[in-house]
């Protein structure tokens, strides 16, 4: 007597498989799969279909009978691309005939958008000698962009005045919250829809929930002696942890207090400064931080602009014993920004006085020799009175360093030399060449306020601009 299996029939209108029975025979088990998808046939195996994960439809397609075609109600244009993409990891080439919010949804549908984020917006991809400004993404603001941050597959929030306007992965989708601020001048993304953001004249850190129209989730304050108000100086993290630099509203004492990242709770406070008299090191609280994944430390970076000219100092804090193990103390040509970078094992500034890039070798950290700036550009400017620095951004991702000077924007890598070079310290003679990535000719001579970087992309944002610029270095389909 014949057994009977059944065949599954999928809707359009919804994610869930409803089953309707069919008298068929059976034939030998097999782990090619037949789907039909609007009508047109196509065949796969159980091991692409497995790709796309286990919470996806075409995933619990492989684990059902295959002895009659699986219909789905469905574009079937859109599904070969998909389809193509599970079994490569990319999208074919053919895909930048298609609309990418037509192929977003589709994706959606068939529970499989991790997969097309992956391959369109990878950071992996990230090509710095391949960039391309590829959009202007709008801000439908009067006020310009104060801080912008990403997350690490290239979700963008975009402070302006009192508002945050964020773009999803793709930049297709767009939607702005309101906050209490006037201007904010600190923000950091904690996932693709919670940031942190203070400002230096509105006391406290809030946590917003922007998926919620920026929804506060929570306040966080530092105690300081006099009772008086924290502004927000400074935002940074790490993979577990939150750090935020706080100055009193009365602007004598700071600090930089460490958070859970999860839980939001205090872990520990390390620079707590009261400031007494003319001690004008202990007067600079941290307007950087940056987390150095390598050496468990965290930099914190601080200038003041005086009757002597700029100063300013750059310190490595450990935080399990609350203590300093490395510092710079800025007074000669003093940092008009600074970052540091994991992968080269360096710190690199860009000089108030003469807009040179300098760097510094972390790989010197404790040691006995001096720990001095290299400059990397013409050192005769350091005196230089007329400040070709200022406002100058550098910022370090992956294995290169880029620095804004005006209108321009430097890409400087390092030159693989011969390890047989050594230095009189014993390590090998490091060399870093630039490469100019040109003028933003139609932007008028403004200069550059901010960069970031998710994803394969780079976000710049200008003076006097409402809009954000994006160089990306892979293209759909490519």
């Amino acid at each position: 007597m014949p057994t009977f299996t059944t065949t599954t029939v999928m809707s359009s209108q919804s994610n869930n498989l409803s089953l309707h029975k069919l008298k068929i025979n059976p034939k030998t088990q097999s782990n090619i799969v037949t789907i039909n998808v609007g009508g047109r046939i196509f065949q796969t195996t159980d091991q692409t279909l497995t790709q796309a994960g286990p919470k996806s439809l075409l995933s619990q397609l492989s684990e059902l009978n295959q002895l009659v075609p699986h219909f789905i109600d469905r574009d079937p244009d859109l599904f070969s691309i998909l389809l193509s993409l599970l079994r490569t990891g990319n999208l074919p080439s053919k895909a930048k005939s298609y609309d990418l919010q037509d192929l977003i949804e589709e994706s959606k549908f068939y529970k499989i958008e991790s997969l097309l984020v992956n391959s369109l917006s990878n950071p992996s991809q990230f090509d710095p000698f391949n960039l391309q400004k590829t959009v202007i993404l709008p801000l439908n603001s009067r006020d310009t962009a104060s801080a912008i941050t990403t997350t690490p597959y290239g979700s963008l929030h975009v402070s302006h005045g009192s508002k945050i306007t964020s773009f999803d992965w793709s930049l297709q989708n767009k939607s702005t919250a309101l906050t209490q601020f006037t201007a904010i001048d600190s923000m950091l993304a904690i996932s693709p829809n919670l940031v942190a953001v203070g400002a230096t004249d509105f006391s406290g850190l809030q946590i917003l929930d922007l998926e919620k129209k920026g929804l506060v989730l929570e306040t966080l304050n530092w105690e300081n002696m006099t009772k008086s108000g924290s502004t927000v100086q400074a935002i940074g993290s790490s993979n577990d942890l939150l750090f935020t630099s706080f100055e009193s509203t009365r602007r004598n004492s700071n600090s930089i207090v460490v958070y859970d990242l999860k839980t939001l709770s205090p872990v520990t406070e390390i620079g707590h400064y009261e400031i007494f008299g003319a001690d004008l090191d202990s007067a600079i609280p941290a307007t950087k931080l940056k987390w150095v994944e390598s050496y468990n430390l965290v930099m914190a970076s601080g200038s003041h602009s005086g009757p002597s000219g700029v100063l300013g100092n750059v310190k490595f804090w450990d935080i399990r014993s609350g203590c300093v193990v490395w510092e710079f103390k800025e007074k000669v040509d003093c940092f008009s920004d600074v970052t540091v970078s994991d992968n080269l094992s360096s710190i690199f500034k860009v000089g108030v006085n003469s807009g040179e890039v300098f760097y510094a070798d972390l790989r010197k950290l404790g040691s006995e020799v001096n720990d001095s700036w290299v400059c990397l550009g013409d050192e005769r400017k350091v005196g230089n009175v007329r400040k070709e620095g200022v406002g100058c951004k550098i910022e370090a991702h992956g294995n290169q360093v880029f620095c804004s000077k005006g209108g321009d924007i430097e890409l400087w890598s390092e030159v693989v030399m011969d390890s047989s070079k050594k230095r009189e310290e014993g390590l090998p003679e490091r060399v870093f060449r630039k490469n100019l990535m040109g003028r933003v000719k139609d932007m008028g001579g403004s200069r550059v306020t901010n960069l970031a970087f998710g994803g394969d992309r780079m976000f710049v944002t200008w003076k006097d601009q409402q809009s954000v610029e994006v160089w990306q270095s892979s293209v759909m389909g490519s």
